[in-house]
């Protein structure tokens, strides 16, 4: 069958793997020859620390596709271009140096990237070339599930019934890349050069590889075997965080180094098979697109409450508000599994998803702060960072995104601590300062005896902070706060 286009060029972005790709298996069908580039793009790059895990994860999966690519293409001179400068202009230039008549590449519904795409489609267009864009992060997308009435969906049971009605083998196949790997074109000489290092970038390694997370698609390949040798325990592991519950690929989704189609097909296989902790990771992947769909359908969640009426909640505000938002980033509020929490992002860039929940209704409902001042940090610190993901899950403690818990719902941090980590295994590991208490003493420091404090070498407002608040009263204030809400779903 004759090919549509001479030349193509594939735009790799959070779709970092060289298998089950649908970009790139579509150029490789289409286009006689095909290229692939990949730019650190200067426009989100510039706004980071110099030292930040992520572009360092980044730069380890880029050094991976490009040996992937190579290897593929049979090719010396194959391989990944690499840019650095702004995608926006990168891009068209690009192709028009190539001579690419189509560029291939994912959907992103993320406003500032949708921005992007426009203009650089704008570019393209301009030039007579095509821009042919995929599906990829998801496993449905946009207005794909639709209610009866035809209007995207808010309520996750609802959405997840519909995915799992609709769900079927073709959907989630994969989208194979060796069988047409013959059109992938070696690199043109200028382009024929080494993957600039971190420091030609302008970045300093910030300390990936002492972290427990392999990098590129070999190691999130890694990461999903070991979680399906103990899937059989993730509906009760994953509640845990002193226990090796979760399967941690969240950063790999995030930057594409495996494939949703994969863990969502061995999800499904497995729940077929009658596997409950299967169907319970499958319900997290869900939970996934669902937030896609709400960024999508309803971007005004990007600034503001999904549920306007929450825009009316007076948060605290003032030196004493900034002080407290202070003491939560640092992980000093005096409540040891919010502050292990935040020490375990501070210094691993992870969160365990239980204590994501517990220490974001911490700062919006015990400290009385807006959900965006935490959505903000999260975005700086996590190196799993997903704009729909994050987002959702804020709007979901502070109740007032789609379908969230109820505003009177609180979480009490002492009882969190003792359900969830009940020996004290996790706040001992970041917290060492409290590691000598019994652990009875453990989840509230300031009940503890006076005897037990003193052998273990602890000295509340000294060594560990009291409590900024106490939990009772701040639950008063905050279901006053909320009294503004009318009618709340």
């Amino acid at each position: 069958m004759p090919t549509p286009y001479a030349v193509g060029l594939v735009w790799l972005r959070r779709d970092l793997r060289a298998q089950d790709h649908p970009a790139l298996h579509q150029a490789l069908r289409q286009c006689a020859q095909v290229h692939c580039v990949f730019v650190f793009d200067s426009d989100i790059l510039d706004a980071l620390p110099r030292a930040d895990r992520r572009v360092e994860f980044i730069h380890a999966a880029v050094l991976e596709l490009d040996e992937q690519l190579r290897a593929l293409s049979g090719h010396a001179a194959g391989g990944l271009i690499v840019r650095h400068g702004s995608a926006r202009t990168e891009i068209p230039v690009l192709a028009q140096a190539l001579g690419a008549e189509a560029v291939f590449t994912h959907h992103d519904d993320e406003p500032q990237a949708l921005a992007r795409d426009a203009e650089v489609r704008t570019a393209l267009t301009l030039q007579r070339r095509a821009m042919h864009t995929f599906q990829d992060h998801s496993i449905f997308e946009r207005q794909e599930l639709l209610t009866q009435g035809g209007t995207p969906y808010t309520v996750f049971t609802p959405y997840k019934n519909a995915w799992l009605r609709r769900v079927e083998a073709a959907r989630l196949a994969e989208q194979a890349v060796p069988p047409y790997a013959q059109a992938l074109a070696p690199r043109p000489a200028p382009y024929d050069q080494p993957i600039p290092s971190l420091a030609e970038l302008g970045f300093a390694p910030a300390g990936l590889a002492q972290l427990r997370l392999p990098t590129g698609s070999r190691g999130a390949q890694q990461l999903l075997d070991d979680f399906l040798l103990r899937i059989d325990h993730y509906a009760t592991a994953r509640d845990f965080p002193a226990i090796k519950g979760p399967s941690y690929l969240s950063t790999h989704l995030r930057f594409g180094t495996i494939s949703i189609r994969q863990l969502a097909r061995t999800a499904h296989a497995l729940v077929a098979q009658g596997h409950a902790g299967a169907a319970s990771w499958l319900n997290e992947l869900i939970w996934r697109d669902f937030y896609f769909q709400i960024l999508a359908n309803f971007p005004h969640v990007v600034q503001r409450s999904f549920k306007p009426a929450y825009d009316a909640i007076q948060w605290e505000s003032g030196e004493l508000a900034e002080a407290h938002f202070a003491a939560w980033c640092q992980g000093r509020t005096g409540y040891p599994l919010v502050d292990a929490a935040m020490q375990q992002l501070n210094q691993t860039g992870y969160m365990h998803n239980r204590l994501r929940m517990v220490v974001a209704s911490f700062l919006t409902k015990d400290l009385g702060l807006d959900w965006r001042w935490g959505e903000r940090y999260f975005a700086e610190k996590l190196n799993d960072f997903d704009l729909a993901a994050n987002n959702g899950g804020w709007q979901w403690a502070s109740s007032s995104g789609c379908d969230a818990q109820p505003y009177f719902r609180i979480f009490n941090p002492v009882s969190q601590s003792q359900k969830f980590d009940p020996d004290g295994k996790f706040i001992r590991r970041y917290l060492p300062q409290l590691a000598a208490l019994p652990t009875a003493a453990l989840h509230a420091p300031w009940l503890a005896r006076p005897l037990d404090l003193q052998a273990a070498g602890v000295v509340l407002g000294q060594t560990y902070p009291l409590p900024l608040v106490q939990h009772d009263a701040a639950r008063l204030r905050t279901l006053e706060r909320y009294a503004v809400v009318k009618a709340p779903s």
